[in-house]
């Protein structure tokens, strides 16, 4: 009877251990962000550019105190006439999903934007960041590793040269 009592205590023990690390990964994966701004279509400005529009970026900074990460994409390809701009924002495992989305693609071409977001609920520590972009398609990734613990601000970019990246006629 001690053996069984026994059997049924460690088996509780490890049912509450279980629970407990899965509110702990439910509560680290908890972020919600909002899209705070967004340029207009950036062909029609004539004023010099600081990133060259060869360059898809993203630049961030942590905020640890309020757990708060801002990014801001430079240069995101969408449709001259999107509609509302919008997007979505996860977490699964080490990795920051941002996805970039439009309500519609009215127009027959595409053009650049930049896009201020914040995101809540971030903890300091190693990320990948992978932004999803609806125009990217075979064009290289925006991915990288973002260690917010040791650098809580910073950059990456990637170079592209398909339309509408690198037509500027400036």
């Amino acid at each position: 009877m001690k053996k069984a009592s026994g059997h049924i205590i460690l088996a509780l023990m490890t049912v509450t251990l279980l629970c407990q690390c899965e509110k702990e990964k439910q509560a680290e994966s908890a972020i919600s962000g909002v899209l705070v701004k967004h340029s207009e279509c950036k062909s029609s400005l004539k004023s010099a550019e600081i990133i060259a529009d060869t360059l898809s970026c993203i630049q961030y900074v942590f905020d640890a105190e309020n757990r708060q990460l801002t990014v801001k994409h430079v240069n995101a390809g969408f449709n001259c006439c999107p509609g509302e701009l919008s997007c979505s924002f996860s977490i699964i495992s080490d990795t920051i999903v941002i996805t970039e989305s439009e309500q519609s693609g009215l127009c027959n071409c595409l053009c650049l934007f930049d896009m201020d977001m914040e995101i809540s609920g971030v903890n300091a520590r190693k990320y990948q960041v992978k932004v999803i972009e609806p125009y990217a398609e075979d064009k290289e990734r925006l991915v990288f590793e973002a260690n917010l613990t040791q650098e809580p601000q910073g950059s990456f970019c990637v170079t592209r040269k398909n339309y509408p990246w690198g037509v500027s006629t400036w």
